[in-house]
């Protein structure tokens, strides 16, 4: 028997020391950057959430695709609702450069007869109404992944920290371009990315205070990506179906 024992400690070492490492999360930024290629894109779908002194409610529920080209998004085809209240309706945003193409929603009374879009050169990129709050952080930009991934602490799948709106408006075009709303430059960001198997985003969930509208008040956004590097065409409506003026 104490012949035996050493051998088995000694065999148990060599199980331990041959056992695999945690791999650290691959860099998204470099991840993400390889997809920007013209004519593919992602596919998201998003829960926003708000809690008025500590009630959490469900606010949008959003879902759509992200045309890439030149490195960045170029085109997006997204479809939001509140989730609550009387008649509502989907409201759907495209997206092509700088003009946008709104339909249904608040929208859908208040076109000329036989139109059914309104078009416009700016907008809310997530949508006319229910594009107020939406996911602040943009993990389809490999300038704001860097940005994540030097504020936060790295976990076994991914990402997390915080940033504020300040820090993260230096690094991302398209925050600077969204002027988000109910938040001011020192505002905390906390953020928390997930990773996939090749490095790219497939969760994250961000959370800010709003105190700025008179009670205690939080946005919670948990976003989920699908399908990166799908190829991704986004067409505008139908000229006879738009309309640049609204009747009402």
């Amino acid at each position: 028997m104490r012949l035996l024992l050493p051998i088995i400690v000694a065999g148990s070492a060599v199980l331990i020391a041959a056992a695999p490492a945690q791999a650290a999360p691959k860099d998204p930024a470099k991840a993400v950057k390889a997809q920007l290629v013209a004519g593919h894109g992602v596919r998201f779908s998003e829960t926003i959430k708000q809690v008025i002194d500590g009630t959490s409610s469900v606010l949008v529920r959003r879902s759509g695709t992200l045309q890439f080209g030149k490195g960045k998004v170029v085109a997006s085809d997204i479809t939001g609702t509140f989730a609550s209240g009387k008649g509502n309706k989907p409201e759907r945003t495209i997206m092509i450069g700088r003009t946008f193409w709104t339909s249904g929603g608040l929208y859908r009374s208040g076109l000329p007869k036989g139109k059914t879009w309104y078009k416009r050169p700016s907008a809310l990129a997530g949508g006319a109404v229910t594009g107020l709050v939406t996911q602040v952080v943009d993990a389809a930009e490999p300038s704001t992944l860097a940005a994540l991934v030097q504020k936060g602490k790295r976990g076994k799948s991914g990402y997390s920290g915080t940033i504020t709106f300040k820090q993260l408006g230096k690094v991302s075009r398209s925050l600077r371009a969204a002027k988000p709303v109910f938040a001011t430059p020192d505002t905390d960001i906390t953020y928390a990315l997930t990773l996939d198997a090749k490095g790219l985003p497939s969760r994250l969930t961000t959370s800010w205070d709003a105190a700025m509208l008179g009670s205690d008040r939080t946005y919670k956004v948990e976003t989920r990506y699908r399908g990166w590097g799908t190829k991704i065409s986004i067409k505008p409506p139908p000229s006879a179906k738009t309309s640049t003026k609204l009747t009402r």
